[in-house]
């Protein structure tokens, strides 16, 4: 089971108990785990098979057992349990806006909806045929807000990816801040924490004239519908079907607002504990002690008045940042301005690989990086396909990338001054061996080894393939670590215990993936990499020039795994990365 399809049976769990009116405290754990597994960037599957269910937050000791019991036999008795006699149409209605867990099962029960696959056609032939209305509870205006719901359902779009949203949002950022260069706009939720999707988009503005940046919102000539606008808050749907909500607030009590809808869910939590403890209680307009509300302008010292240092949005999780904080031991978290190369890019030169060729030519992609202010730049194109060449003609192809690039350095300092890197990005085989003749290795200066195909390897193959394909002396970095790519494919199985380690060992570094759909090495997994003390590096995968700049979403994840500088070796000046990756051309 995918981490979604997890967290829905658990937000199915936790509405079953509702409709059953069992215990508020029992409701509230599952809805809690489910959010965490939701939006986790590693797969449960592989806390349990570490047996490490229990690390997750939000995951207590019965819920941990039952996801135990999940992934052994493929159910749950106590599920079963909970979801006797109730409809199993209700847990799809509960999809659509405004429909919670006893309206779903009353709309069921009254109207004989029970399969889920025709569920949302007969709640919409019942709303247009006025058969809602007649339920008890019900009126012509719900019904009439149950069909504008059912609607925006069908048109909603699945979760964006990371980069996909900060565009969206910097969009209309852009167009409010026309006319008032100076006012401050900030992305709320998942976005601000920049995790790898997020669904809706959430932006905070801080006026003392909510009005006018309101009707200009909803003026915002991509919005294709105005769902509500209201005195402080309104929504519009975008063209694409994404819904986008706009918050305002008084300056003077904008870094609470910032804070409250910044989340998680479970960071807030972890706060207002702490807070009761110290007599105050928290809301989005401040802290409140004795009665008396204090508001915050800043976010900085809405955290300080907790007693602990600020907390970068992308760390709140609650995975140990505020503890962290409580002892002013948080980590100075690396920056995109820190990076000072790109090691895996794609040219446009006629190296006939294996899979997509760069657009851009290798002297257009050192000028860009040269403005970029980076020292060096390493061409990583695929290597050729070997089922199309034969070993001469692969040799051959790469003796003319070498001279090609030996070329450009030559005339660095006339022309560019920035380093060529010449790099390959080689496919490793099911076998672990690497896609290359083991002669063409002597005309690089080093190589990123990454899984192509055969996906669906078990663990113990598909780390002893990739630990095999790392062993070459020229290959340094594990390019995409896990495999996925968000939305379309799931990561591959790994023994993450096993490459930590032989990376640790042997001087080989994960790569930290930008690439909109990968983002990859996850999160969770970059802050265990930075735990054990395994480097890393960002890279953008670039197959084509504007997506030089895409490396900014690659730190952003290395920001969510808690990584530094010191984390990241291409923060480090070409002379000292040259020593590190032990850089010495063709041998």
């Amino acid at each position: 089971m995918t981490n979604q399809e997890i967290a829905d049976l658990l937000r199915n769990v936790a509405a079953a108990l509702i409709v059953k009116k069992e215990n508020n405290f029992k409701i509230v754990a599952y809805e809690n785990a489910a959010e965490v597994i939701e939006v986790s960037n590693i797969e449960i599957k592989d806390f349990w098979q570490q047996g490490k269910l229990q690390e997750i937050p939000g995951v207590g000791v019965n819920i941990a057992k039952h996801l135990d019991e999940l992934f052994k036999t493929g159910e749950v008795s106590y599920f079963k349990k909970i979801f006797k006699d109730l409809p199993p149409a209700m847990f799809l209605l509960m999809n659509v806006s405004g429909i919670g867990p006893k309206t779903a099962y009353k709309l069921c029960l009254n109207l004989k909806i029970k399969n889920p696959k025709t569920a949302l056609d007969q709640l919409e032939k019942a709303a247009l045929k006025g058969q809602i209305r007649k339920i008890d509870g019900f009126g012509e205006q719900s019904e009439k807000d149950i069909l504008n719901s059912l609607n925006q359902y069908k048109k909603r779009e699945d979760r964006m990816l990371l980069p996909f949203a900060s565009l969206l949002a910097q969009r209309v950022i852009g167009y409010l801040q026309e006319d008032n260069p100076e006012l401050k706009i900030e992305p709320l939720g998942s976005l601000r924490r920049m995790t790898a999707t997020v669904g809706d988009i959430d932006l905070a503005v801080a006026t003392n004239k909510p009005k006018e940046v309101i009707d200009r919102f909803i003026a915002f000539p991509e919005a294709r519908e105005v769902v509500v606008s209201g005195k402080n808050t309104a929504r519009i749907i975008h063209n694409n079907n994404q819904q986008i909500d706009l918050k305002t607030m008084r300056p003077e009590a904008y870094g609470a607002l910032l804070q409250h809808f910044t989340g998680s869910k479970q960071h807030n939590i972890h706060l207002r504990e702490i807070a009761i403890k110290k007599g105050l209680s928290l809301s989005e307009y401040g802290i409140k002690k004795q009665g008396k509300l204090k508001n915050f302008r800043l976010e900085e010292d809405f955290y300080h008045a907790l007693g602990m240092s600020f907390i970068p949005p992308e760390l709140r999780e609650d995975s140990g940042e505020i503890e962290a904080a409580m002892a002013n031991k948080l980590p100075q978290l690396v920056e995109t301005k820190d990076i000072k190369g790109d090691l895996h890019v794609h040219s446009d030169f006629l190296i006939e690989p294996s899979h997509d060729l760069g657009s851009n030519s290798m002297n257009s992609l050192l000028k860009e990086a040269f403005h970029l202010g980076y020292e060096y730049l390493g061409f990583s194109e695929h290597n050729p396909n070997f089922s199309l060449h034969t070993s001469e003609e692969i040799i051959d192809l790469l003796k003319r990338k070498k001279d090609k690039i030996d070329k450009l350095n030559y005339s660095r300092i006339k022309k560019i001054p920035i380093y060529a890197i010449n790099s390959l990005e080689i496919d490793i085989r099911p076998n672990g061996e690497l896609a290359i003749p083991k002669e063409g290795f002597k005309y690089l200066d080093m190589a990123i080894a990454s899984i192509h195909s055969s996906f669906k390897m078990n663990k113990k193959e598909m780390t002893e393939r990739v630990l095999h394909g790392l062993n070459h002396p020229k290959v340094k970095i594990f390019g995409h670590p896990s495999g996925r790519k968000l939305g379309e494919r799931e990561s591959y199985e790994l023994d993450w215990d096993q490459i930590f380690a032989f990376c640790l060992k042997n001087n080989k570094f994960l790569e930290i993936n930008a690439f909109p759909n990968r983002l990859d090495l996850p999160d969770t997994l970059v802050h265990e990499a930075v735990k054990r003390g395994v480097k890393m590096i960002i890279n953008s995968d670039t197959h084509e020039i504007n997506q030089l700049r895409q490396i900014n979403y690659g730190v952003m994840v290395a920001r969510r795994g808690w990584a530094t500088k010191k984390d990241i070796i291409n923060t480090l000046s070409y002379d000292k990365i040259k020593k590190v990756l032990n850089l010495k051309g063709g041998e």
